[in-house]
């Protein structure tokens, strides 16, 4: 019985400094932004008036927060559906073809990933340039044989420009980590279904995504999350003010602008559609565990 209770008091011990950290950082701001909310508040001004749910009822007249949510949808529906289509594509390459310099592409794809969203806008601004100097601009203009001057990040290619920015730099993370999994998948299984002859396309449908669909369903659901933030960054480091917003960058702008219980509701909605957001990813997703 004492060694019992040393245990479970150890245990406390070890776990009370994160839990209290966790509660002061994480559980009260939370709780503050749903009060905030419902008050009305001036920049510089500590009074707050209490609106009720007015907030809210202005927010989904909003036109412009309606926007921003559209192109949330849109980004995470978007990025979501191509990195996953070609870091699974690749990986499932990589792993199963005899291709020389295995190592070399798992760097080159991955090296995007640890580059910081500053960096990476940086890199394509140059490449979305209108002007002489622009990379894609220029391309485009030798393979058309004409002058081409797409303003790639103005309206409306902007949701375009960063669409691509977000694809480069995520597919190299999953497609290592598909890569590890797939690689743990038994060799007699593939050798087994070309007896039977199942094609490689077969293969890869029937043996290789059943059996690591635990991975890729764990990882979906973070990146359908992570792609909220994520595009909030690429958005407010590539592009102009005014050219194009999505949910968190709305949120701030109000913030910015003084409106701090607007701002909390903005906040309040986005923390509700991403757990909203990943539930619903969680239940499409599921199906029985594959084993061999």
């Amino acid at each position: 019985m004492k060694s019992d209770k040393r245990r479970k008091g150890f245990l406390l011990f070890c776990l009370a400094p994160a839990t209290i950290l966790f509660i002061l950082f994480m559980i009260v701001p939370t709780l503050n932004v749903f009060r905030m909310s419902l008050f009305e508040r001036g920049a510089y001004s500590p009074t707050e008036t209490f609106v009720g749910l007015q907030n809210f009822v202005t927010l989904f007249k909003d036109i412009k927060f309606i926007t921003a949510m559209q192109n949330t949808v849109l980004l995470i529906v978007t990025v979501t559906v191509i990195t996953f289509a070609f870091a699974l594509v690749f990986a499932g390459i990589l792993t199963r073809e005899k291709i020389r310099g295995q190592n070399f592409f798992r760097i080159v794809f991955y090296i995007p990933n640890i580059l910081s969203v500053v960096v990476i806008a940086g890199i394509f601004s140059a490449i979305y340039k209108p002007d002489e100097t622009g990379m894609l601009n220029n391309i485009l203009s030798l393979l058309s044989g004409k002058t081409v001057a797409i303003l790639w990040k103005d309206k409306p290619m902007v949701i375009v420009s960063i669409i691509i920015a977000m694809v480069w730099q995520a597919i190299g993370y999953y497609m290592v980590m598909y890569m590890a999994s797939m690689s743990a998948v038994s060799e007699s299984l593939y050798e087994s279904a070309s007896l039977d002859g199942a094609g490689r396309l077969t293969q890869f449908f029937q043996i290789t995504i059943p059996l690591i669909w635990t991975n890729i369903r764990t990882t979906l659901t973070f990146f359908i999350i992570s792609t909220i933030n994520m595009a909030f960054l690429f958005v407010k480091a590539m592009v102009a003010p005014g050219m194009a917003d999505v949910g968190l960058s709305f949120m701030y702008n109000q913030k910015d602008a003084g409106l701090y219980g607007y701002s909390m509701a903005a906040g309040v909605v986005m923390f509700l559609f991403s757990f909203a957001l990943a539930g619903m990813v969680n239940w499409v997703t599921k199906r029985d565990v594959q084993e061999v």
